[in-house]
């Protein structure tokens, strides 16, 4: 869809009333900007390096069976929710609500999963450390799947013992269990968990452990897809002509990207996401509880039985650089959250950590006046862009969108 059809006719008279601020030439890059383009396309994203922390991440026969659980209703306490009911395959693996769904509702936005096996931190806040700790939170989260790991383990032991052998080896006995024990949730359930043996405990923590290393082995399948940016980028590295890939609006929004706004300093790389946390000033949400953000997480994703360095890591010491020296304090970690990919971005409003934007055009318009945080400091300053430029800017990232084919992203 090119820009005519992406804006409102009052904008679009904007744009054409404000033309003479922009080049209608044929737009000159310098070698500076030219090489920074390079950098945010597709086909310079390194191949998907191994996770230390999940020996079976890259086993076909493992993303099997994680995409059979991914999208198992019965895996939740009330038969009805699976991963896929938030992460929806055909919107880019999230639902397109301003906060999650599952049991009850969550107090944060869904996030799609497409190249998030290159982040060494999950989540919006970073509370864990790799797809599969990922994916286990969700599972016993009262308000998401509202189940518990004997449950989860017992319906793997009875419904997926062949897969599940096929992969890690021999099941053990987890039938006669408790049918919910678990060390969180309700207080029966805690009760039954405290009444296991030690080998029990252990036999149950390694299964689910690895029901969530099935599920990443899943989800590293789900890659980004080129979009018309990408075309455009690579054929201005190889000298080619680039007319026609993209609109002259959509150049000076590409532009202002990599000047003037400086969004590169967060949307970095093939991926658009420098994959650190960052206080941009976004308005804490309405009637949900406080929200800090990575202040709170980093001691979360230490805690936690299931991160690089625990007991159910295929890691050694040496491979979890991320976590052993991440900064776990300061005032810049207040509120901070992680910028999520822009790719496909214009395809999954409402934004931010909890749906508190509606529209692409409000976010540029929130970056452009750079109002104080509610919490710690926010890192934007005033950018002072015309109505010209902010529905350029806007345009350029609807480029990020527009893969040419189906724009679904199902493996």
């Amino acid at each position: 869809m090119r820009f005519p059809l992406l804006v409102a006719a009052g904008v679009l008279a904007t744009v054409v009333a404000g033309w003479s601020w922009f080049h209608l030439g044929k737009p000159e890059w310098s070698p500076a900007e030219t090489k920074l383009i390079a950098s945010l396309s597709l086909s310079t994203l390194p191949q998907l390096p191994p996770d230390p922390s999940n020996a079976v991440g890259d086993d076909p026969t493992a993303a099997t069976l994680g995409r059979a659980l991914f999208f198992d209703t019965r895996l939740s306490g009330n038969g009805k929710v699976a991963c896929a009911s938030c992460h929806v395959p055909d919107r880019q693996f999230q639902d397109g609500t301003p906060l999650a769904t599952g049991m009850g509702q969550t107090n944060r936005r869904t996030m799609p999963i497409a190249g998030t096996a290159y982040s060494p931190w999950l989540f919006w806040d970073g509370r864990r450390d790799s797809q599969w700790a990922q994916a286990l939170g969700p599972l016993e989260s009262l308000v998401e799947h509202g189940a518990d790991r004997t449950q989860i383990a017992r319906l793997v032991a009875v419904n997926y013992a062949a897969d599940y052998e096929a992969v890690f080896g021999q099941m053990p006995e987890v039938t006669a269990l408790p049918e919910h024990a678990t060390p969180l949730g309700t207080d029966a359930a805690k009760a039954a968990w405290a009444s296991l043996t030690e080998q029990q405990r252990e036999d149950v923590n390694r299964v689910f452990a690895n029901i969530g290393k099935a599920i990443a082995a899943f989800e590293r399948t789900v890659e980004p897809r080129p979009t018309r940016f990408d075309a455009y980028a690579d054929a201005l590295v190889a000298g080619r002509d680039t007319s026609g890939l993209l609109t002259p609006v959509e150049v000076e929004g590409l532009r202002l990207f990599v000047g003037k706004c400086d969004c590169t300093k967060c949307h970095n790389g093939p991926l658009f996401t420098d994959q650190h946390f960052h206080n941009t000033g976004v308005p804490a949400a309405a009637g949900l509880p406080e929200d800090q953000g990575r202040i709170i997480a980093t001691g979360q994703v230490l805690a936690d039985p299931f991160n690089c360095l625990g007991a159910y890591s295929d890691a050694g010491p040496a491979d979890c650089a991320e976590l052993r020296y991440m900064d776990r304090e300061g005032e810049d970690l207040l509120r901070a959250y992680k910028p999520p990919s822009l790719r496909g971005v214009a395809e999954r409003p409402p934004y931010m950590h909890a749906g508190q934007i509606a529209t692409l055009a409000d976010v540029v318009r929130h970056y452009n006046a750079a109002p104080a945080a509610p919490g710690g400091h926010s890192e934007l300053k005033p950018l002072a862009m015309s109505e010209t430029e902010l529905a350029a800017l806007e345009a350029f990232l609807r480029t990020l969108s527009e893969t040419g084919t189906d724009g679904g992203q199902q493996p």
